[in-house]
């Protein structure tokens, strides 16, 4: 299933999600989605390079002409749910319901070929893991939904760090976790990226230069808006210590990145991956 496995390959990809959408009054709040995908873009641009944009169906719905240029531009469309509902808030018939109905949107949108799926929230876990079955039935090739370690919200602690099919079709790529002091944590993407010092970072992705398989990250509309209204983000239990944490160091985001680049690593879509160097 393709040549060899590139081990400084950086599988950077954007959750592109409205969080207006989820509140009850939050179209009263500014629209900043499109023009924070267009900064993303641009740094993609400026690197030549290809990245996953896991969709949520609503996003595709309100912003049709931002998903034609992400796909002219030669990235990745795959599903992130359609109202980023997490699995363990949906029945298995909801949720089937709910991934067409994405799959759906996005092809309106103008997405061309469909593999991937990201769970909102990594909740797909040990008891949700029911999901594999639906994403074979819908001709998914690929999930990037697993947060293997222990975590407040979402964790399979015992799916470990290694790349593997799940089933004959659905091959599923766990999200990079990494030791920092007491905790296992995603240190290449969201919150987690933000709050971690430069040179604690710097020193994971050193080590993960040694490993044998990509560098995963993941980031939001929101992780390089500085300008957003302060609000309580959904998703978080309403507490206050990680509302402040959606909020902080936004603007450092680009500045580690580049720092990732310059270590030698390269991005592309989650799709080329599998393809082409994906060795299972």
């Amino acid at each position: 299933m393709g040549t060899s496995l590139n081990n400084k390959l950086f599988l950077f990809s954007i959750d592109l999600e409205d969080v207006r959408f989820l509140l009850p009054d939050g179209k009263k709040f500014k629209e900043r989605v499109p023009y924070n995908t267009e900064v993303y873009l641009k740094w993609l641009d400026k690197n030549k390079f290809k990245c996953t944009f896991f969709t949520v169906g609503d996003i595709a719905e309100h912003y049709p002409a931002l998903i034609k240029e992400i796909v002219a531009e030669g990235h990745e469309i795959a599903c992130h749910t359609y109202r980023h509902i997490p699995l363990d808030k949906q029945t298995k018939a909801e949720f089937k319901a709910d991934l067409e109905k994405n799959i759906n949107a996005l092809y309106k949108a103008g997405a061309k070929k469909i593999e991937g799926f990201r769970a909102p929230i990594f909740s797909l876990t040990e008891k949700t893991q029911w999901a594999y079955a639906v994403l074979a039935d819908l001709n998914i090739a690929y999930s990037s939904s697993v947060f293997p370690a222990k975590n407040p919200l979402y964790g399979w602690e015992t799916f470990g760090n290694k790349i593997r099919k799940v089933n004959e079709k659905i091959i599923e790529i766990p999200m990079t976790i990494g030791r920092v002091g007491p905790l296992h944590i995603p240190y290449g993407g969201g919150v987690y990226f933000r709050m971690l010092p430069e040179f604690v970072i710097k020193s994971k992705i050193k080590n993960h230069s040694a490993a044998d398989n990509p560098l995963l990250g993941y980031f939001h509309p929101y992780d390089i808006d500085t300008e957003q209204e302060r609000f309580m983000h959904p998703g978080i239990n309403e507490s206050k210590l990680y509302n402040y944490l959606m909020y902080y160091n936004r603007s450092g985001v680009f500045e580690k990145l580049d720092r990732i680049i310059e270590a030698g690593f390269t991005v592309d879509t989650y799709s080329n991956y599998i393809h082409n160097y994906l060795v299972l």
